[in-house]
């Protein structure tokens, strides 16, 4: 189950929200009004980590999560997102909804509906 915790906060950015589990993060967007602008779900963090995200000028992105490097003889860099269009979105969806449900529920539905779009345009 997703909980929230304190979020940074980038000047000149929309306000930030934080949610994570075990396996997820979920970081939304928010203008002035309260109104979702883009969201990022970070998912299978514990075995090949990818991140979907929605941001309301752009459309949808979906990235595998280079953590860095893994040689010992280095240090290890920062993660960064490469392409990776390859995922299922109505499991994403369906498990955005069982794992959401401590939410706020406009906001987890604004969310799982434009999954559902995402999967209604993959069919």
């Amino acid at each position: 189950m997703l909980h929230e915790y304190p979020a940074n906060q980038v000047t000149g950015e929309s306000r930030r929200r934080w949610f994570s589990d075990d396996d997820w993060d979920v970081i939304v967007w928010q203008d002035d009004s309260n109104r979702v602008v883009g969201f990022q779900l970070c998912y299978d963090r514990t075995r090949d980590e990818h991140a979907l995200t929605w941001r309301q000028d752009r459309g949808f992105t979906h990235q595998k999560v280079d953590a860095g490097e893994s040689d010992v003889q280095h240090y290890k860099q920062s993660p960064i997102l490469i392409a990776d269009g390859k995922f299922d979105p109505q499991a994403l969806a369906n498990t955005f909804k069982q794992k959401s449900a401590k939410m706020d529920p406009a906001m987890a539905a604004f969310i799982h509906d434009k999954l559902a779009e995402m999967s209604a345009r993959t069919d």
